[in-house]
């Protein structure tokens, strides 16, 4: 049979030549896009929270690595910008978006977090406002690869001189454990989901946030000297000292609000019905507010009111 009788035959059969000829669409790709900060520290982003990697002579450190299943994408994006060992992970904090990819990074990779982000790591509680009920726990799944190996309270200074990395513990926020990463010699700080974007946060009590202590907590990670440049969990792009006090101010303006609304014997409902972003918030970009981020928020500042 000629090809034009094929093609004919196809035609008629009411599928086209240039549809037979389609190869099948790929699979989603996870796509991790990369962002140079520093000439040795890049923020990539995808898949979760925003992971910052940070190049040494002796090899990479990576801070968060983003949801189930993107760990290794995220180690292939690495391999682009340095041929150079992923030797240690630092976690801000236990959510899954920040977490999930340790286990599929090498198992004799050194694993850094505060001593409470370890201890939710090892639970894995569902996540104040967005989960309830028991939660998949990929660590122990995984015969408890990934989870931390060291821990620190307050401070802990990593490496030295142009390598060093200091991070610090300031009080509770969007969880128990929230670390601030700084790059002295960059005069960069990763704040992790403390300041996810300019929006009200997660305030995760089932792991040790609070939003009472939030805006606090905030005011002393601002403070920190010698940082121009302010990583965030979720944002497209990087932000600033003034930004975050200013995100602290916003935080604190909603938890006063709350605390004047059960003062004054209004309810729950009458804050999540009522209250809306400030509009000298909402000129420096500042999104409307949520109805169900604003009413857990709420509750848990409740819970909090003596």
């Amino acid at each position: 049979m000629s090809r034009v009788m094929v093609l004919g035959l196809l035609l008629v059969g009411g599928v086209s030549a240039a549809a037979f000829q389609q190869p099948a669409a790929p699979a989603q790709e996870k796509l991790v896009t990369v962002e140079k900060v520093k000439d040795n520290l890049f923020v990539m982003r995808g898949g979760g929270g925003n992971s910052a990697v940070f190049i040494t002579a002796a090899g990479v450190v990576v801070v968060d690595t983003k949801n189930p299943g993107w760990g290794q994408p995220l180690l292939d994006t690495i391999k682009t910008v340095t041929d150079k060992p992923v030797t240690m992970i630092i976690n801000t904090h236990t959510h899954g978006d920040h977490v999930s990819g340790n286990v599929e990074f090498p198992a004799n990779v050194d694993i850094v977090t505060h001593e409470t982000t370890k201890s939710n790591m090892e639970a894995m509680r569902a996540v104040t406002g967005l989960q309830s009920g028991p939660q998949p726990n990929i660590f122990k799944d995984n015969n408890g690869r990934g989870l931390p190996k060291q821990t620190f309270k307050d401070t802990m200074t990593i490496g030295k001189g142009a390598e060093q990395i200091d991070l610090h513990y300031f009080g509770r926020a969007h969880t128990g454990g929230d670390a601030f990463v700084v790059f002295p010699a960059l005069r960069v700080m990763h704040v992790g989901d403390t300041f996810p974007n300019k929006a009200l946060p997660i305030m995760d009590a089932n792991n040790g946030g609070s939003g009472v202590d939030y805006a606090g907590t905030l005011t002393k990670a601002a403070a920190v000297e010698n940082v121009d440049t302010i990583i965030n969990g979720h944002t497209p792009n990087q932000t600033t000292p003034a930004e975050l006090a200013e995100y602290a101010a916003f935080v604190g303006e909603f938890v006063t609000a709350v605390q004047t609304a059960k003062k004054e014997g209004r309810t729950l409902e009458d804050v999540a019905k009522s209250w809306s972003t400030p509009a000298k918030f909402a000129g420096n970009g500042y999104g409307p507010a949520d109805p169900k981020r604003v009413m857990a928020d709420a509750q848990v500042i409740w819970g909090e009111i003596k």
